[in-house]
């Protein structure tokens, strides 16, 4: 059976301050907010994947590491934004701050999106967005709430030492994915 897979770099350790970021949207009609626990940022999604090209995969994910560049690097969070624009959205977000690790999140994200597109996976049709989501929505019930808070408001969600990418399998439950680490690559 496939396994859903994703490569990330999880915000370990900002949960509390993910969660409050939330509280801004609490109770916002049609807003489903996510789980802190399992804030992430998207380097490349793999979709559904045979178990057995896991082992090549993680070849590929070290390769990427070594192509890009990147050593161990501080990130900081805060802003919002959505997707895919302020008139229709279906999901909101933390940004990284401008010159704070988007540069080396994007080089790892064009590493990874090398590698895994040459082992024959799709390549991405949008442009990378150093992002983590914390809310979808389901509706536009509290759209105009979203929007004023997005427009307003810039909350800082703290600094983070990125030390690794992850392999992650995401099972899709009645309560939304839960994430799992298959197997972590170091910077």
């Amino acid at each position: 059976m496939a396994n859903r897979l994703f490569v990330s770099v999880d915000l370990d350790g900002l949960e509390d301050a993910i969660e409050s970021v939330q509280e801004r949207f609490d109770g916002v009609s049609g807003l489903r907010l996510t789980d802190p626990e399992q804030a992430h940022i998207t380097l490349k999604f793999l979709g559904d994947t045979d178990p057995d090209r896991v082992d090549d995969i993680v070849t590929a994910l070290e390769g990427a590491v070594e192509d890009s560049g990147v050593e161990p690097f501080e990130a900081e969070f805060g802003g919002l934004g959505v997707f895919p624009a302020l008139s229709y959205i279906s999901v909101v977000w933390v940004g990284v701050r401008d010159g704070q690790g988007g540069a080396e999140l994007t080089a790892l994200h064009e590493a990874v999106e090398a590698r895994t597109v040459a082992m024959g996976f799709d390549p991405e049709d949008h442009e990378f967005t150093p992002h983590a989501t914390i809310a979808r929505m389901d509706h536009a019930g509290g759209k105009e709430t979203v929007q004023d808070t997005v427009k307003n408001e810039d909350p800082d969600v703290g600094r983070l030492r990125v030390e690794e990418i992850r392999l992650k399998e995401s099972e899709l439950g009645p309560d939304g994915p839960t994430y799992r680490t298959v197997e972590s690559v170091s910077l």
